[in-house]
């Protein structure tokens, strides 16, 4: 009876209110963590083993480059994350309303993956693909004088991208980002429901409210199993979007072209390059989008859904 009045309420928040929670949960994402997303660009572009490690990158960002080389890409970064959440959190809503029971309910953990990853799907193909090519042109770029770079900015480079390698060009990469997104948001979807209930017997639209460090928990183990499955695919995502086509012949061709020549040219553990960084980045920036949006959530359930049902 519990579980079947827990969903039903569910049904009652507006996935609109789940997108607003998602976009502003990825502009303070965005604005905390781009410097490890920088370095985790940089590390996975080295072929060379320019970089030493982490800290060694950021180093030799900020010594060569100055400090704000660690936010490059952030304007392409921040409205991505923004649209992104906005996307996944109210097309995750939506896809879970039509995965449910019609007489309890209630959906089934088989539904709620399902969700998850169609989600990550649509927010790969719509948003993640064109804006991720945009900011990895921009963070591959050394140095800060602008008339050294080939890219002046994230307009600039977008516009000089669909010229010189056509519109599919801003979609470079798209099957490993599709393959990425999808598994990533599968997991994190159902690990942070699962993770809610196990350690605060939360259960979705039941009006309690967590705490920010409580979802930011939550959140940040629901966000750690998709970095670790998912690093071929984000290591080859960001090889063939630094590629440009206008350069002649291009080095991979596609995914499971990638994937055959990294790990022949580079061993088995260039499939993870990046790693580290990643796993620094989306578990916190899990965090911090989950202790805003949970917020959000809660602000609605309180005031419209509860008070409406009492």
């Amino acid at each position: 009876m519990a579980a079947e009045k827990t969903e039903k309420t569910t049904k009652s928040i507006p996935p609109y209110i789940k997108a607003l929670s998602g976009s502003l949960g990825g502009i303070v994402e965005a604005s905390c963590l781009q410097p490890i997303d920088v370095i985790k660009t940089r590390l996975q572009l080295d072929r060379t083993g320019s970089y030493k490690g982490i800290i060694h990158c950021g180093t030799t960002i900020h010594r060569s480059e100055g400090v704000r080389a660690l936010w490059k890409g952030l304007t392409p970064f921040a409205t991505h994350l923004t649209l992104k959440y906005a996307l996944r959190m109210g097309s995750n809503a939506v896809l879970q309303s039509a995965f449910k029971d019609s007489q309890t309910g209630n959906i089934s953990q088989y539904g709620r993956v399902l969700s998850g990853f169609g989600a990550g799907v649509l927010e790969a193909l719509v948003i993640v693909t064109p804006f991720e090519v945009v900011k990895i042109r921009l963070q591959q770029q050394r140095g800060l004088s602008p008339e050294l770079l080939k890219y002046k900015g994230p307009i600039h480079c977008a516009r000089l991208i669909v010229r010189e390698e056509g519109l599919f060009g801003l979609w470079a990469g798209a099957a490993p980002t599709v393959m990425r997104n999808g598994t990533n948001q599968a997991a994190m979807f159902t690990a942070k429901n699962a993770f809610d209930g196990f350690l605060w017997n939360r259960q979705e639209g039941d009006g309690k409210v967590l705490l920010p460090w409580q979802s930011m928990i939550s959140g940040f183990l629901a966000g750690t199993a998709g970095p670790v499955c998912t690093g071929p695919f984000d290591v080859v995502k960001t090889r063939l979007m630094a590629q440009s086509r206008s350069g002649g012949e291009m080095k991979y061709s596609g995914m499971f072209h990638a994937i055959r020549t990294i790990y022949a040219e580079e061993g088995i553990c260039a499939l993870w390059k990046g790693l580290l960084p990643r796993l620094m980045r989306i578990p916190p920036g899990q965090a911090i989008m989950w202790g805003v949006a949970d917020q959000v959530i809660g602000v609605y359930e309180r005031s419209y859904v509860h008070n409406a049902a009492s």
